[in-house]
């Protein structure tokens, strides 16, 4: 029997990032895919090479989580900063969200000239580097010490934000930028969209401020994919790859594993599945009640993945958001990664690019078979002409190679429909799912926990993870 003091299931950004801070630890890290990363790996299809997902790197600066946790386990990562963070094309205008807060004011200006675009934009700003100055955040349950550090985290909150931790994005909106027009509100909303899941109605003042800031961080790119990262994050680590976990028992002392290869025994378990996706796992009808206990997230992603023949310079990162939503979405947006030219991997055979746009997983999930390829076909094809109108240099004929991807091809290679999980508020904070479980040895890592999605919030919540696992 292969015995071990934590078993981690799943290779995401959390389940790979918790294991290579423990790697000196009885651990095994157990991965279904050829290819690590989850949401965020890259894959190999008909000789070319693709981002599962949308492909922006931030956080790797001093002071943040995945700088120090990558400093932790020394890791250089081999990536390139992109001058431009995102470049937004709406009705013809473009807003490049810059790390220099001047630069971007004045195009703001230009663009959604208004009184108050200085106070909106700076308090953003300020209250980021206020939450990223945070030094106890924590969240975690089901123990007094986990209890004590939660607490402790919501005395500092509380005496940082002082009331503006009550305040809701949409009366900060309001009372800043009044008279906003609809499109200035779309480009807002469109942010929010990639960064939080959600547009402004649904949050806190202080989510906004953070769904709207990161490109006031440094942004990178991610050389030979993102799954590069994870290959170098997991470099020391005891993975397995191609190996599915079909079956967990609980027993007194430890847990038994069973996949689709072998048999397991670990002290600990950390699930780095969707906590939507994980109660069918267990036998023991408590944990199922558990995991059965949230209501499901149904927001996920419709992605396109093509190789484009094109001698032209594009920047990484676009986002073009339309007068109207896109078919089978719930978005009038999809951001565009395009592989940088120099890099030898992507962009082998033309440039790699991965669309992505927001959708319900529930759109896809029962319908038949027929109908399924009918509407996958009308999004495709309604993003791609959109695609081109809004990058005329590009001709249609210059795309070799496209295939596209809803929840249903998600829950194929990765076990999960949806995409992330609720976006976190003062309503619902006390049901947020927790790294730590009421049952002894079970955790969960990932973006369906605090703090939520991004390599910022998955880096988080394996911050607190880590605390919980070694005091």
């Amino acid at each position: 029997m292969n015995h071990h003091d934590i078993a981690v299931i799943g290779s995401g950004m959390g389940g790979s990032l918790i294991s290579a801070l423990n790697k000196d630890k009885n651990l095994i890290l157990f991965e279904k895919e050829p290819n690590l990363g989850g949401c965020a790996s890259t894959f190999k299809r008909k000789g070319n090479y693709y981002n599962t997902g949308a492909t922006t790197f931030v956080g790797y600066e001093n002071n943040h989580p995945i700088k120090k946790i990558f400093d932790t386990i020394n890791y250089i990562p081999d990536i390139q900063k992109s001058e431009v963070a995102i470049r937004v094309i709406q009705d013809n205008k473009i807003i490049d969200r810059v790390k220099d807060f001047e630069v971007f004011l004045l195009n703001i200006n230009e663009i959604y000239p208004h009184e108050n675009n200085r106070v909106f934009w700076n308090t953003i700003k300020d209250l980021d580097e206020k939450f990223w100055s945070l030094k106890k955040l924590h969240y975690a349950k089901y123990s007094i010490s986990s209890y004590i550090q939660t607490i402790g985290s919501i005395f500092e909150l509380f005496s940082l934000f002082k009331l503006d931790i009550f305040k809701s994005a949409e009366s900060f909106i309001n009372e800043t930028l009044y008279g906003i027009t609809a499109q200035y509100k779309a480009f807002i909303d469109a942010q929010l969209l990639i960064t939080i899941q959600t547009t402004a109605k649904d949050v806190s003042l202080l989510s906004l401020a953070v769904g709207l800031s990161y490109p006031f961080h440094d942004v990178f790119y991610v050389n030979n994919g993102m799954g590069s990262l994870f290959d170098g994050v997991l470099k020391d680590v005891n993975v397995h790859k191609k190996e599915e976990i079909m079956k967990i028992y609980k027993e007194k002392d430890f847990y038994r594993i069973i996949s689709n290869k072998d048999e397991y025994l670990s002290k600990q378990v950390i699930l780095n599945s969707s906590i939507y996706n994980t109660s069918h796992l267990f036998d023991d009808e408590n944990i199922r009640k558990y995991y059965d206990s949230f209501s499901f997230s149904d927001q996920s992603a419709f992605v396109i993945h093509l190789t484009l023949d094109c001698k032209e310079i594009f920047l990484h990162h676009y986002q073009i958001i339309l007068n109207k939503n896109i078919p089978n979405s719930i978005s009038n947006s999809f951001f565009v990664s395009i592989s940088s030219q120099e890099d030898t991997l992507l962009s082998k055979n033309g440039y790699s690019i991965t669309i992505s746009t927001h959708t319900k997983a529930s759109l896809w999930k029962d319908i038949s078979k027929d109908q399924y390829t009918k509407q996958k076909q009308i999004t495709q094809d309604f993003i791609i002409d959109a695609f081109l109108e809004n990058f005329v240099t590009i001709d249609k004929k210059d795309i070799v190679s496209i295939f596209s991807g809803t929840s249903k091809t998600f829950n194929k290679y990765i076990n999960r429909y949806n995409c992330g999980g609720k976006a976190i508020t003062i309503k619902n904070i006390l049901q947020t799912p927790s790294c730590r479980t009421p049952f002894q040895g079970l955790y969960n890592v990932g973006d369906t926990v605090f703090a939520g999605q991004g390599w910022p919030g998955v880096a988080l919540g394996v911050n607190v993870l880590n605390k919980e696992l070694n005091g």
